[in-house]
């Protein structure tokens, strides 16, 4: 066997290998979306494919069609690599930051989980919450907020989006929604779904009638989005669950005020919402925490961003915003 058909075979099983792993890692980031895993699985079985012909020897293969597939197949392993990358980052992007200047809340009564007068985050130990310092929040759609604004103090995926699509439509986005007095409806399911708004200078959650609360806040000039429901009245309400470990986060309303509460590490969902309860969180809404979906950032109170969930795909295209 010459140098180069042993370069060919190293290279082809490095590339099977690398392709099963990135299908795997894709596997467990839960990127369900359905392009990218017809790729990942498709481009693992090539490889695989690829790899057996070599082996078997594809100096065997008489059918000229079947010489070409096989050379189409040998060219597509140049795919792997980045691809890999991408859905490493994809992974790596799903675990937590920690935050040292959080404040430790593991035995702190649960009232005392109050706003401070600028950003603050305390750590239970199984959540962490965040108080932004604002004076507005809005529903940003279509340009991702810049960091650069200094009147951002939070920043992170609000509405789920129907499709996977590099192009911006408000149709795409799922639920009715409100930006800045603007309303738009969505075509799609809404069951699952309460709303929240922000309309003069006041916050809210809507569990019954959620289409009119949007409307409501726009009419007001206001924003707002729609997300599966998780807690009414201190009660949970959801009616979904998500069956893997990963880090979790929710819309709140805790001790009368708004925050966003994330799970400090991985954890099951279930664990998550008796962390809420035990928190005695009074209204919640889900937020998406898929990788990509979960970039998010924070403005502490040295003025600083601080990078939550790092990774911002070019699909992504709401986010709600808190401003000072």
């Amino acid at each position: 066997m010459n140098l180069r058909k042993r370069l060919s075979g190293i290279w082809l099983m490095a590339m099977a290998l690398l392709s099963l792993c990135s299908f795997t890692c894709f596997f467990v980031a839960q990127m369900w979306l359905n392009i990218l895993y017809m790729f990942y699985l498709t481009i693992a079985l090539v490889q695989v494919v690829t790899l057996v012909i070599y082996l078997w020897g594809p100096e065997k293969l008489a059918f000229k069609p079947l010489k070409y597939l096989y050379r189409i197949f040998y060219a597509s392993s140049i795919l792997v690599i980045p691809s890999f990358a991408f859905i490493f980052m994809g992974l790596i992007s799903q675990y937590h930051i920690n935050i040292p200047e959080s404040i430790d809340a593991s035995s702190m009564p649960v009232d005392k989980i109050i706003p401070g007068n600028e950003t603050t985050i305390y750590n239970t130990g199984k959540v962490y919450i965040f108080f932004p310092e604002y004076s507005n929040v809005e529903l940003v759609c279509k340009d991702r907020p810049s960091k650069s604004d200094d009147s951002i103090t939070w920043c992170s995926g609000a509405a789920f989006q129907h499709t996977v699509s590099l192009d911006f439509s408000q149709e795409n986005v799922e639920g009715d929604h409100a930006v800045n007095g603007a309303y738009y409806a969505s075509p799609y399911n809404k069951d699952a779904f309460a709303a929240f708004t922000f309309a003069d200078g006041e916050f809210s959650f809507e569990f019954d009638d959620p289409e009119g609360a949007i409307k409501k806040a726009a009419d007001a000039g206001g924003n707002g989005f729609m997300q599966f429901s998780l807690i009414k009245d201190h009660e949970v309400v959801m009616n979904f669950d998500r069956p893997r470990a990963r880090c979790y986060r929710t819309l709140a309303e805790l001790n009368g005020n708004l925050c966003i509460i994330d799970s400090v590490n991985m954890m099951h969902f279930t664990q998550f919402m008796e962390e809420l309860q035990r928190l005695g969180v009074t209204n919640a809404l889900y937020m998406d925490m898929g990788a990509g979906w979960n970039y998010s950032w924070y403005r502490n109170a040295a003025d600083k961003d601080v990078t939550l969930f790092g990774l911002p795909v070019p699909w992504s295209h709401n986010w709600v915003v808190f401003k000072k």
